[in-house]
């Protein structure tokens, strides 16, 4: 008799965009990730702290950096938890307020790692359709579950919805809602002052992109103090490492390096899309760090082929509704410069 439980041995196990090996050299144009080293701050702060502090657990509130992102967003430090990546939130988010059974939604597509997450806790799942156009095929105020999950920017698309819709929703639904805010240090705007006006509102944020940390796996989310509260009973007690807490703590300290990333990123988006255009591609217009395009023959597949070829990783996604585009991540303007050959060559 195979004791494991029928959710998790029926499920399938989320597939992450593909991590070459280093010395093969790629464009790696897949993941999202900063062209950009971290702050010079952080590279130092790790170095400081990779010492014989090592051998001693690291602070089990992950303090320091907890109150560096309260002091960068305006919130008093209890509002503010601290994760290993924004994927721990996400996943204790459903762990405290949903159980078996109980309904979990989201907009389709966007990260498709809620799906995952909902597996595991054997949550039922509820999806609302974004049609070609990128509007909702039915009004989310219907949803009566008990945790509704929002990426904004919009992922795999990069575009926002706005805050009016966001403040209406909070105000509507009866359960959490949680505005994964991944990409949002790339838009015009974010919903965090939302959050003081909804019990019911959480913000969740990631280092990774933004702050060029995806290697230290460093996550957050802002919430009304009892959230947070629980949030914090039931997460890993050691979840943040020392070296992870130095370099979070720097990183966010450091806002003039990372406003300068930002802006360097933003604008080369603009310029990218603005070639793509140029091309014949249909691009929509993206508050994140990568544009979602569809070629003129809408076959995502031969480009994504093609870019390979070239040692060129971009994204192309299996799901129906995405597979005639690619999403490609906002590299350098060098490495834009040499995927745009790239793309005049494939044609």
């Amino acid at each position: 008799m195979n004791p494991m439980r029928p959710n998790i041995a029926g499920m399938a196990a989320y597939v992450p965009g593909f991590q070459p090996p280093e010395a093969e050299r790629f464009i790696k144009l897949n993941t999202n990730e900063n062209p950009y080293p971290p702050s010079p701050e952080v590279i130092a702060a790790i170095r400081e702290e990779a010492g014989a502090n090592l051998r001693r657990y690291p602070d089990a509130k992950s303090l320091a950096p907890r109150k560096e992102a309260a002091r960068v967003y305006g919130f008093p430090p209890e509002w503010i938890i601290m994760a290993n990546g924004s994927d721990e939130v996400l996943n204790n988010l459903i762990r405290c307020f949903a159980g078996e059974g109980e309904e979990i939604g989201y907009v389709h597509p966007s990260y498709s790692y809620y799906l995952t997450l909902a597996q595991i806790q054997g949550a039922r799942i509820r999806t609302f359709r974004l049609s070609a156009e990128l509007k909702l095929e039915e009004p989310l105020t219907s949803f009566q579950g008990k945790i509704f999950f929002l990426a904004n920017p919009n992922a795999p698309f990069g575009f926002s919805f706005p805050l009016s819709f966001i403040d209406e929703l909070a105000s509507h639904l009866q359960g959490i809602l949680v505005v994964d805010e991944a990409y949002a240090d790339f838009s015009d705007d974010n919903s965090l002052e939302l959050v003081r006006r909804h019990d019911n509102l959480v913000v969740t944020r990631t280092l990774s992109k933004s702050y060029s940390l995806a290697g230290m796996r460093v996550g957050l989310a802002v919430g009304p103090p009892p959230i947070i509260a629980a949030l914090d009973k039931i997460r890993d007690h050691y979840n943040l490492d020392r070296l992870a807490q130095a370099a979070a703590t720097a990183a966010l300290k450091d806002q003039g390096y990372f406003r300068a990333c930002i802006e360097r990123i933003r604008a080369t988006r603009e310029w990218f899309r603005s070639e793509l255009l140029a091309l014949g591609y249909e691009v929509i217009p993206s508050q994140a760090n990568f544009l979602f395009c569809t070629p003129p023959d809408r076959d995502g597949k031969r480009v994504y082929q093609g870019l390979y070829d070239r040692r060129i990783l971009v994204r192309h996604f299996a799901d129906p509704l995405l597979g005639h585009g690619l999403r490609i991540s906002i590299g350098s303007r060098e490495e834009m410069e040499a995927t745009l050959a790239a793309l005049r060559e494939i044609g």
